[in-house]
């Protein structure tokens, strides 16, 4: 693959911004280069622009070097990268199998980038691959693949995400793994080594259990990374978030126990909604979520709603008609759950 034929000229030719902590490596005694306040409340200095420690200790844990690492306010920041560093406004497409995760579509139409939605194997949602490919020309730089998916929960098998690597060799493939700790497929990461143009996304907001932190993953090779580090905000990821980041990654066995936790309950939330009359379908999901069809989902929705339990409603998504996603939460929430539908 030639990476120059898949970045946007302008993004080739950048000098990127070079912030105080760029210029300067090492142990400093006297920081007067960025024009801080000198007064030490803890965050009178600038973060690291390039998050490093966080980096050391995620890197192991993924099996990728700190190098090949992107950190980013959300994976919506990475996802964002994608369009301002591949995709020319106003030329160039992208592509991805509906339904899918909305960002993609929102994010395509904010940088004027055509967005080519191919709809999935309708009940299955399987992709529709040959349709996929008749939806690639020369202007496509991007395809996209969430895998588990959102919101059907499913998770595409390891092969057919390498055959579509290799089918769309041209093209920047992205596998966003947002829920990929929760799924009996493995992640398709040892592939970065194969492909050149993978990107996985993942984050800490689902299985991490740290959403309000806002800190999202991608990894890819190191010359991608590298045109993300040029194209993103010099200081993307505050002080705060790389202090609590550092001590998430120390605690795996914590993420690890609310995963297998969540699983169990997934399971157990999943047979006890199968027994009630107005459901008519559960979906099979790797995710931390189900898909539900049910009899009426505005109806359904509504009630819950009063109740105070907030579902999401996807009864307007393509090919989730009488649809609702359920987050699996913890067995008291999913008993209150069950018992008000029960009631319904």
């Amino acid at each position: 693959m030639d990476l120059s034929k898949l970045i946007r000229p302008n993004i080739l030719a950048l000098a990127p911004y070079s912030c105080a902590r760029d210029e300067f490596k090492g142990v400093a005694l006297i920081n007067v280069d960025a024009n801080e306040n000198p007064y030490n409340n803890g965050l009178n200095r600038y973060p690291d622009p390039r998050q490093l420690k966080v980096k050391e200790l995620l890197a192991p844990l993924k099996g990728v070097r700190p190098e090949q690492i992107f950190l980013g306010n959300g994976s919506d920041e990475a996802i964002d990268l994608v369009y301002r560093v591949f995709c020319r406004p106003g030329v160039d497409n992208v592509v991805a199998p509906a339904p899918t995760y909305g960002m993609y579509q929102v994010c395509a139409e904010i940088n004027d980038v055509e967005y080519r939605a191919v709809p999935m194997v309708a009940e299955s949602f399987a992709l529709d691959v040959e349709a996929m490919a008749a939806k690639v020309d020369a202007c496509t730089k991007v395809v996209w693949l969430c895998s588990p998916n959102n919101p059907s929960g499913n998770a595409y098998p390891l092969a057919e995400i390498e055959s579509l690597l290799s089918r769309f060799s041209e093209q920047i493939v992205v596998v966003d793994e947002a829920y990929i700790d929760f799924s009996s497929i493995p992640s398709v990461v040892p592939m970065l080594e194969r492909y050149p143009n993978l990107i996985v996304l993942q984050t800490f907001s689902k299985a991490w259990g740290h959403a309000a932190m806002r800190l999202g993953i991608a990894m890819a090779s190191k010359e991608i990374i590298g045109y993300f580090n040029n194209v993103k905000y010099p200081y993307n990821v505050n002080e705060l978030t790389q202090q609590q980041a550092g001590r998430v990654l120390n605690d795996v066995e914590k993420k690890n126990r609310q995963v297998a936790e969540i699983l169990a309950q997934r399971d157990i939330l999943r047979d006890l909604l199968l027994s009630l009359p107005c459901v008519d379908r559960i979906y099979p999901s790797d995710a931390n979520f189900l898909l539900v069809r049910v009899k009426d989902a505005p109806s359904t929705y509504h009630y819950l709603a009063d109740k105070g339990i907030i579902t999401r409603s996807r009864h307007k998504v393509q090919l989730c008609f009488n649809c609702l996603r359920i987050t699996v939460g913890t067995p008291a929430e999913n008993a209150e759950i069950y018992n008000a539908l029960k009631d319904f």
